[in-house]
C-alpha cells in the first residue's frame, strides 16, 4: 500500500484525524521528529478515536531514517508552491506522500530533494493559502487508492 509522511507536524488533532485516515485505507502513517505534541496527548485520542490501534503508526529522528526504513520509496511532496496538480502522476503502491508541518510547510532544502515532477499540489482557488493537513492528506490518499481500484478495500 501506500506510506504517508508527516514531516514535524505540529496540530494532534491532524494528526489524529489522519490516524483515522490511515486506519481506514491501510495507508501507513510516519511521523518526523520533532513532534509539537506527545502522541498520548488526549486531544491526538480524541481526534483519532480508537483508531490508533488499527493504524500502523511509526515515528523516525529524521526524515532520511524514514525514507531508509521504507527502503526509499519513489516520494511525493505536497506543497502550495508546487506546479504539478496531484491527479497528473500514476501512483503504484508503495508510494510515499510527504506533507509539511501546519504552519509553515515543508523547509524549501526537503522540497528541493524531490524531483519537480513528484512536488504536487492541490487545485486551489486564487488568492487561497492552503487547505487543512488532514483534508490534504485525506484527498491525496484517495487519488492514489482510487488509481489502484481501491485494493484491499469494500
Amino acid at each position: 500500500m501506500f506510506s504517508l509522511i508527516l514531516y514535524e507536524p505540529e496540530i494532534p488533532p491532524n494528526t489524529g484525524n489522519i490516524i483515522r485516515l490511515c486506519a481506514n485505507t491501510g495507508v501507513q502513517l510516519h511521523l518526523i521528529e520533532p513532534l509539537g505534541f506527545e502522541l498520548d496527548e488526549p486531544r491526538l485520542r480524541r481526534a483519532g478515536l480508537d483508531y490508533r490501534e488499527f493504524a500502523t503508526v511509526s515515528t523516525h529522528k529524521t526524515l532520511a531514517a524514514c525514507l531508509a526504513a521504507l527502503d526509499q520509496p519513489r516520494v511525493f511532496a505536497l506543497s502550495t508552491r508546487s506546479k504539478t496538480r496531484h491527479d497528473s502522476p500514476d501512483y503504484k503502491p508503495g508510494d510515499a506522500f510527504l506533507f509539511g508541518p501546519e504552519t509553515r510547510g515543508l523547509p524549501q532544502e526537503v522540497l528541493e530533494s524531490v524531483p519537480p515532477e513528484q512536488r504536487l499540489r492541490l487545485p486551489m482557488r486564487e488568492n487561497s493559502r492552503s487547505l487543512n493537513l488532514s483534508n490534504s492528506a485525506a484527498v491525496v490518499v484517495y487519488e492514489a487508492w482510487r488509481q489502484i481500484d481501491f485494493a484491499g478495500g469494500l
